[in-house]
């Protein structure tokens, strides 16, 4: 398999040197684009409509349109012991404590991959989303790591989950990925969490949840009993398994397949954060192809280069808002 991991396209690495190229020809004077928000959205939809293929970039954004809020209520129900404790006030920052134990941390992990990954997000955005493109040829490439998209019915064969996934573990010794759903169930059992008749975990109706698990159900690597962590790419150590090489290969076969075409390049809650990965490679490849367009929706960050304003759609807004109106 490493012989197909080496010589297979690799998407990843294609739009990430398009997205360097983004920086040196896209001028670094931007726009909010041209046209009424209602203006935009028709647009957007006939865009959607006409395109011979699109190309889906999503970010954070889209899932917190979706309900997977990091803060405030969702938090407080599924952490406030955590909180009480150690002082942090959203699940990134609970991400990244030093929890005096492996026990404590795998702990917080568990409730975190469960309700993130494994729950159905409050609202049904990427259900919606799917209505507008299942009868287009897609393709999306995610940095979201929840897995919302499979959930939601996308065709997998059309999915990129660049930066991992909530549900693999990662063994680092043998470069290997594992499923976490059981472990996860498992964990949630152990916390205390009770299941209901809906399927899902609640808090019990009486008494509490321990934040820990125990020592033997620390997650460990199925070969040889190793250290596992999380298939999340925050460092140099992130696992690229073959279920990745092979939808970054995917990825660039669709971008090659439809160089020159009508292309809608649509960006939908991309941040600051990565810009590289989806941002600045979808402006590069509108700037390439006279027939493309590019658009985004985002909540108080939707802008393009004004070298492609002509060619853009810029709507400020909520997703789920927006997409409502199609």
């Amino acid at each position: 398999m490493k012989k197909y991991w080496n010589e297979a396209p690799n998407g990843y690495r294609e739009t990430i040197h398009k997205g360097l190229m983004a920086l040196k020809d896209c001028d670094r004077h931007m726009s909010r684009g041209k046209g009424t928000k209602a203006d935009n959205v028709e647009k957007l939809a006939q865009e959607i409509r006409t395109a011979d293929a699109i190309v889906i970039g999503a970010g954070a954004g889209l899932s917190t349109s979706a309900g997977y809020t990091y803060s405030g209520e969702r938090f407080r129900e599924w952490f406030s012991d955590f909180a009480g404790r150690y002082g942090f006030h959203d699940m990134y920052a609970g991400g990244f404590y030093p929890y005096p134990s492996e026990e404590e941390f795998w702990g917080f992990w568990a409730r975190n991959i469960y309700i993130n990954r494994y729950m159905e997000p409050p609202k049904p955005v990427y259900r919606q989303l799917l209505s507008l493109v299942k009868d287009t040829d897609y393709f999306v490439v995610t940095t979201n790591v929840d897995h919302c998209f499979q959930k939601a019915g996308f065709d997998k064969k059309r999915l990129f989950y660049t930066q991992g996934d909530y549900g693999l573990f990662q063994s680092m010794k043998h470069q290997k990925t594992y499923d976490n759903e059981s472990w996860v169930m498992e964990a949630m059992e152990a916390e205390g969490f009770v299941r209901g008749e809906d399927g899902l975990f609640h808090k019990p109706v009486r008494g509490t949840v321990s934040m820990e698990i125990s020592a033997s159900l620390i997650p460990r690597c199925p070969d040889d009993g190793s250290e596992v962590t999380l298939n999340l790419r925050s460092d140099d150590l992130f696992v690229e398994d073959e279920g990745w090489f092979k939808a970054s290969a995917a990825y660039a076969d669709f971008l090659h397949s439809h160089e020159g075409k009508h292309m809608l390049y649509l960006e939908l809650g991309v941040g600051a954060n990565t810009p590289v990965i989806i941002k600045y490679p979808f402006w590069q490849m509108t700037k390439e192809n006279e027939k493309a367009r590019y658009a985004c929706i985002n909540y108080g960050e939707a802008f393009c280069p004004k070298i492609l304003e002509d060619r853009s759609i810029c709507i400020d807004g909520d997703i789920g808002e927006v997409l409502s109106r199609f």
